[in-house]
């Protein structure tokens, strides 16, 4: 098996609400990667729905039984797909997941922990959010999803890393905010460096992709990309361009990485499940108090 991996990023700009639209993108997209040789193609949170949906979103809910997404699936079968959407459980709850497909089958599911509700965000109010934290494996090796606000919280990547991940895939849709300069916003910058930081803490790969366009006013900007367990991005795009990236990871960086800065073998694992128990007490008994 070949310790590089070639990786296809697809940064588009979904039309809200469009879910036959989105899907015809994502095929275009998932048929150009497959032509320039690329073995993963990864899609923004939402790619298959966008993102303000609001009173759209049980509209565009899909089970994962649903022929949209059973479709979707089958175009995995000589390339891996990482796509996202608003995904409808058979009891009816709603989440924003993210699915891994490769040779036409659901590999894994990640529903999206951490909701953001908070100034223009209020994912809260439409979606449950999920509490499983697990990585898959996949041509031999340990991969994770965070989907946008769960990589703002250091947990996630910790508990994915600490199960075996080395490859992170990073779906967001994230707007532009705190404008710097015409081509920096204070939140890709805040992007760029908590992805490099945890890339090198971690000594994994992680593929970000975030997508573009305009929802309500709201700027999506780009700037997607693969950083290295150096710390170095591989690959970035453009800001505000639709563009579909390509980058190479190599699993033998990541056996350096962790062999030079061995801070994940160092981990006590066992400390931190000692504090957590002991906070975990001390919560509960402050509610009884209460």
């Amino acid at each position: 098996m070949s310790h590089v991996q070639n990786i296809a990023i697809a940064q588009i700009s979904p039309r809200l609400g469009d879910f036959d639209a989105n899907l015809a993108i994502h095929r275009q997209y998932i048929e150009r990667a497959r032509e320039q040789g690329a073995q993963v193609v990864v899609f923004p949170e939402l790619g298959l729905t966008g993102y303000l949906l609001q009173d759209l979103t049980l509209e565009v809910a899909r089970r994962l039984d649903h022929p949209d997404i059973v479709s979707l699936v089958e175009a995995s079968r000589d390339i891996d797909v990482v796509f996202s959407f608003i995904e409808e459980s058979e009891e009816h709850f709603i989440y924003i997941s993210s699915v891994y497909a490769s040779a036409g089958a659901i590999v894994h599911v990640h529903r999206k922990a951490y909701l953001p509700t908070y100034g223009l965000f209020d994912e809260k109010r439409y979606a449950k959010e999920g509490n499983l934290v697990e990585p898959f494996a996949v041509h031999g090796k340990k991969s994770g999803i965070l989907i946008c606000e769960d990589a703002w919280h250091v947990s996630m990547p910790y508990l994915l890393t600490m199960q075996g991940a080395t490859v992170l895939y990073v779906p967001a849709s994230s707007p532009g905010r705190n404008v710097m300069d015409e081509h920096d916003f204070g939140s890709h910058t805040f992007w760029r460096q908590l992805l490099q930081m945890y890339a090198q803490l971690f000594g994994v790969h992680i593929i970000f992709s975030n997508r573009v366009g305009y929802e309500d006013g709201v700027h999506f900007y780009g700037g997607s990309g693969i950083v290295g367990p150096d710390g170095h991005w591989i690959v970035q795009a453009g800001v505000g361009e639709e563009t579909l990236v390509f980058g190479a990871i190599d699993d033998r960086d990541v056996r350096r990485a962790r062999y030079t800065t061995p801070l994940l073998r160092d981990e006590r694992l066992e400390l931190m499940v000692r504090h957590l128990r002991r906070m975990g007490r001390a919560r509960t008994d402050n509610t009884r108090v209460e």
